[in-house]
């Protein structure tokens, strides 16, 4: 499945939320949310017609395990699901869910552990963090063979550029002006 969205707007509080929802965007993720905003969150989006990918690992009061991944799925018919664990991954993708492997460049250890990893769950995405390591995203996508967005650190256009040039298919971004500097591009 191909993302038409080369950026996909972050959230990290309800104002971003908000914002996300008034934009011409149709793909938004959620970052950090308290479980008792799930509900609400997921009827916001819905009646603006918009589709969420939830990062699972920071749901404050949800632990992020299968059981809280078919709970989230059955519950909320997410979009995508991201993080950083193989079961969640695993259970998304048996449930139909758009699944997103974070994937931290940190040192070449953590690099290998990743690859492995990955290899094993093969989810439908992987998300490089940070994302302004043009090479490295190069470097994973012909390595696993699988579609690539890149996010953290990205701060300009010419970072966003860098990364869709060495290959990511879209930019993961929390950055408000990059969403609307990218919405103006169209």
């Amino acid at each position: 499945m191909a993302f038409s969205q080369r950026i996909l707007p972050a959230s990290v509080n309800m104002k971003e939320f908000e914002r996300f929802l008034k934009s011409d965007y149709e793909i938004g993720i959620f970052l950090e949310l308290h479980i008792s905003q799930l509900k609400y969150v997921a009827a916001m989006a819905k009646a603006e017609g918009k589709k969420m990918i939830y990062h699972v690992d920071l749901i404050q009061g949800l632990k992020s395990d299968d059981y809280a991944t078919e709970y989230l799925c059955q519950e909320y018919q997410p979009f995508g699901l991201i993080s950083t664990k193989a079961n969640v991954i695993q259970k998304a993708k048996q449930k139909g869910v758009v699944s997103i492997q974070r994937m931290f460049l940190i040192d070449s250890h953590a690099l290998e552990k990743s690859y492995k990893l990955i290899e094993r769950t093969k989810p439908d995405y992987i998300e490089v963090l940070p994302g302004i390591a043009p090479w490295m995203i190069t470097e994973v996508k012909e390595r696993l063979g699988i579609p690539i967005f890149a996010g953290g650190l990205i701060r300009t256009r010419e970072d966003v550029e860098k990364a869709l040039k060495a290959g990511a298919e879209g930019i993961t971004t929390s950055d408000t002006e990059l969403w609307e500097a990218f919405l103006e591009k169209k």
